[in-house]
């Protein structure tokens, strides 16, 4: 009886740790391959004068160390007007920029896009009423949409 509430504690435990790892996380469903809707992605992000800084193809890393991994994609990617009025709010908030955004496929085959709500980030950084964030919230939700449908 004590060995299952421990083991209930700790499903307990661990299901939380789960559920605060995702905290702040957006994610969209996406109607397109991990590649395409991250091509998508950068090809929005660009049109909107953004800089994309880097790239990183995770799955294709892990081959590397003899390791399958399904696809994932990483982009990161911004500019000084958007970042920089959130580090006037808080400078902490430098560790987090520039913005990343993450494609990947589901254990079911599905794609999905996903980023750092901007609301999470501020108040990460005790930033919450900084008036950049609605902007970056909208900038970033139109570019998942884009690239996602």
């Amino acid at each position: 009886m004590v060995m299952n509430r421990i083991i209930a504690g700790t499903m307990l435990a661990l299901s939380a740790v789960s559920a605060s790892a995702a905290d702040g996380l957006i994610a969209v469903k996406s109607a397109h391959s991990v590649k395409d809707t991250m091509d998508r992605f950068e090809t929005a992000a660009k049109g909107k004068g953004l800089n994309i800084f880097l790239r990183v193809d995770h799955a294709a890393g892990a081959k590397k160390i003899g390791k399958d991994l399904r696809p994932t994609e990483l982009l990161v990617f911004g500019n000084p007007q958007g970042g920089t009025p959130l580090m006037e709010c808080a400078q902490t908030a430098g560790i987090d920029l520039p913005l990343k955004v993450l494609a990947w496929q589901d254990g079911a085959g599905q794609s999905w896009l996903g980023y750092n709500d901007p609301a999470f980030l501020a108040k990460r950084h005790q930033a919450d009423n900084c008036p950049v964030v609605s902007n970056l919230q909208k900038v970033l939700a139109g570019l998942a949409a884009e690239a996602a449908r």
